[in-house]
């Protein structure tokens, strides 16, 4: 059904005349017949009646005029809900207790006008597609990977540099350490069963495994959060590496320990990715409340992999 002539059908109705309705269109009233004429024949049936006083509803038109009504509104909510501005920010992040959940949180503590659609896509290459397609605003990942560059159409900047802590159980050999070195590390079983082979993370580790002579083992299935902090907390032997600004809840009986990894500090850099001519305005608010935080990248006594772009 073409909704320029249900939009017609309406503004004959409230104007009681074509003449009326078609300075109200600014078409012809020429133009405001013929549509009315096709929604006609669309519906086989009779709309108005022309009398003295102007165009009066048939009973079929009396039927059909509050579904017409709905059928505006209709297709206003639906040019609202991909027109820029007048539909959420959609932001794509790894996941809802990453440093990346994290930086969303503090935009909207400080832009709650903000309308946010918080989304997570797994795979990078699925979030770049995503973002030229525009189905998402914006991602954070790690960038450039190699063998993996961004098209051209693609902007990104960084955003963040995490850093790294061990997590143990209270018998782990160091769960009572301040610090920890890199050189410390290795010899011991890290166990990170969320680095899936071919993604941007399982690319970075694999660069600090060869960096540093790490054992990091991605074995076994990923049952989540929950069941790595139970594993952990219960098993001396093992630690796993998650970013400083994971938020992460256990049972105080756990007894888990986040110690800091320094000597140096490995980052995992987060960037901010978006398509060059996404009109939305609040990806400009986004991106500026990002540049306002300041943050820190390629300190003294970090390490990132060479492949990660500078800021």
């Amino acid at each position: 059904m073409d909704v320029e002539s249900v939009r017609t059908f309406v503004a004959v109705v409230d104007a009681k005349q074509f003449q009326e309705a078609a300075a109200e269109l600014a078409v012809t009233q020429q133009a405001v017949s013929k549509r009315v004429a096709a929604l006609e024949r669309a519906l086989g049936v009779r709309l108005f009646t022309r009398t003295a006083r102007g165009a009066e509803l048939t009973i079929d038109g009396q039927a059909f005029l509050p579904h017409a009504r709905e059928l505006l509104r209709a297709a206003e909510r639906a040019v609202a809900s991909v027109r820029a501005g007048s539909r959420p920010l959609r932001v794509d992040v790894i996941a809802s207790r990453s440093a990346q959940s994290g930086l969303m949180r503090g935009f909207h503590r400080v832009h709650p006008e903000v309308e946010l659609d918080v989304v997570m896509v797994f795979d990078g290459e699925a979030a770049v597609a995503a973002l030229r397609s525009g189905a998402i605003d914006a991602t954070f990942r790690a960038v450039a990977v190699p063998g993996r560059p961004l098209p051209d159409d693609i902007v990104s900047v960084r955003v963040l540099d995490e850093a790294h802590e061990l997590l143990t159980g209270p018998a782990h050999v160091l769960a009572g350490a301040r610090s920890v070195t890199l050189a410390q590390l290795a010899g011991h079983r890290i166990w990170m069963p969320g680095v899936v082979p071919g993604t941007e993370w399982a690319v970075y580790y694999d660069d600090l495994v060869a960096e540093f002579g790490l054992s990091i083992e991605a074995t076994g299935p990923n049952f989540g959060s929950d069941a790595l902090l139970d594993t952990v907390a219960d098993t001396p032997a093992l630690a796993t590496l998650l970013g400083a600004g994971t938020r992460l809840v256990w049972p105080a009986g756990h007894g888990l320990r986040r110690i800091p990894v320094v000597g140096p500090t490995p980052v995992y850099p987060h960037s901010l990715l978006w398509h060059r001519d996404n009109p939305h305005p609040a990806l400009v608010t986004l991106r500026a409340h990002l540049a306002a935080a300041g943050a820190v990248h390629d300190a003294p006594g970090t390490w990132r992999p060479g492949w990660v772009l500078p800021r």
